[in-house]
């Protein structure tokens, strides 16, 4: 009895460690998987693989979702028209009907197939393939998900599994991702990438860095690092940006009374520059929210 009792328990251990393992590389196993049929429906389709992929990836969970189990439906498409196979699912609403699939290929085929015969996604296809940046927005702005981040999450997960590379060039991400990826890299010199400005600690963005990782490992919401760096709601972080993390102050340090406005520079430029809210430089110049700056300008940064 005792040794059964061990055998179970080492079964059940085993089974624990193997679940954790396979849950730790869902992303990589999912895209494994399930490449090949992206790629095949982007040539037919002109739909980017790495849409297809992170819509696949983030609806289902990895692959993982009840719904992607039990009816291989990985974009959560419900039944709207549908008069094949259904599910009932919680989701939104209660019980509500979600399409039923023979296998996943029948899943990334519908897929598709409902994004090219519906009018409301119609200008998505005069984007570039490459544009998926320009599809997710899309994606979100004709209604296919209901979540008001749902943009930023494939963007996300596209630039983090660096999807993107297979709308092009398939064999530059098997290349790729044989090495660690940048974020990867750099996740352990986080700390040592942190500086200050007028006693407030920011990065400058490099290539590999995303809202969701930095809210991953710094513990601050994206919400919040777009508010405390006045950025609107959709936007993208571009390379050697300044990113704040906390707010931002009503002046300048001292002995930064001015800034003499050089080429190609901005008043929101000069606000990040000196960690000043972008609002209070507005007010101590006497600038409309229309009021720009030229070069040789000279902008006040603490009160004259």
């Amino acid at each position: 009895m005792k040794l059964y009792k061990s055998l179970l328990l080492l079964i059940t251990c085993c089974l624990f460690s193997t679940l954790a393992f396979a849950e730790k590389n869902s992303r990589q196993i999912y895209i494994a998987k399930y490449k090949e049929l992206a790629i095949a429906e982007m040539k037919r389709t002109g739909i980017p693989a790495s849409i297809t992929l992170a819509q696949g990836l983030l609806e289902s969970g990895n692959g993982n979702s009840t719904l992607a189990a039990k009816a291989n439906n990985h974009f959560g498409i419900k039944c709207h028209d549908w008069t094949g196979p259904s599910i009932e699912i919680d989701d939104d609403k209660k019980n509500e009907c979600f399409r039923k699939y023979k296998d996943p290929y029948q899943s990334y085929k519908d897929h598709s197939e409902f994004l090219t015969s519906r009018s409301r996604y119609e200008f998505l296809f005069k984007l570039k393939p490459t544009d998926y940046k320009g599809w997710a927005k899309g994606l979100k702005k004709a209604g296919y998900a209901t979540h008001p981040k749902y943009a930023h999450m494939l963007i996300d997960i596209i630039e983090e599994e660096e999807l993107y590379l297979f709308d092009s060039d398939a064999k530059k991400y098997e290349s790729k991702r044989s090495e660690k990826s940048s974020f990867e890299k750099n996740l352990g010199d986080l700390d040592l990438r942190l500086e200050v400005a007028n006693g407030v600690h920011f990065v400058k963005v490099i290539k590999g860095d995303t809202f969701y990782n930095l809210e991953k490992n710094m513990g601050i919401s994206r919400s919040k690092l777009l508010k405390y760096n006045e950025l609107p709601k959709d936007y993208v972080l571009g390379i050697d940006q300044i990113l704040y993390f906390h707010k931002k102050r009503n002046k300048a340090a001292r002995g930064y009374n001015f800034h003499l406005v050089k080429s190609g520079e901005n008043l929101y430029d000069i606000a990040q520059k000196y960690c000043v809210k972008l609002k209070r430089i507005r007010k101590l110049n006497g600038f409309s929210k229309r009021d720009e700056v030229s070069e040789g300008d000279r902008v006040y940064l603490r009160k004259r």
